[in-house]
């Protein structure tokens, strides 16, 4: 949702063959950041960034076999006392049985890493 340009560039290059895509969590996430905001033109101009967003990025539904995914997942979290916010899970979790990159600046994710779960950050 932040005009980075390092975002945009990384945007930019992608392949043909790249398929770029979200989830309904982040959709529910961004939606729910805008939401609890204010009325005002802040969070119209969220709003309507992220409709922009939206029209151009499909929000895929979560295949089943996410599900198996979240429950490794946060069995691996809770024996290590690394717990992690719901979403975060099962943002995952997605990722990770769609074989894709989960494209985040949220640090918290790299604890999952370990168990295969592969990361970009593009705003670096």
């Amino acid at each position: 949702m932040a005009d980075n340009p390092k975002v945009k560039e990384h945007l930019n290059s992608l392949a043909e063959s790249d398929y770029l895509f979200t989830c309904p969590i982040v959709r529910g996430e961004i939606l729910f950041g805008i939401v609890r905001l204010p009325a005002g033109k802040r969070q119209r101009d969220l709003k309507q960034k992220a409709n922009e967003l939206f029209a151009e990025v499909p929000c895929d539904p979560i295949p089943e076999n996410v599900g198996d995914a979240y429950a490794q997942i946060k069995v691996a979290a809770q024996q290590r006392g690394t717990p992690l916010d719901e979403c975060d899970l099962w943002i995952a979790a997605t990722a990770l049985a769609l074989d894709a990159i989960l494209v985040t600046s949220d640090s918290d994710y790299q604890r999952i890493a370990r168990v295969g779960l592969r990361l970009e950050n593009w705003a670096n």
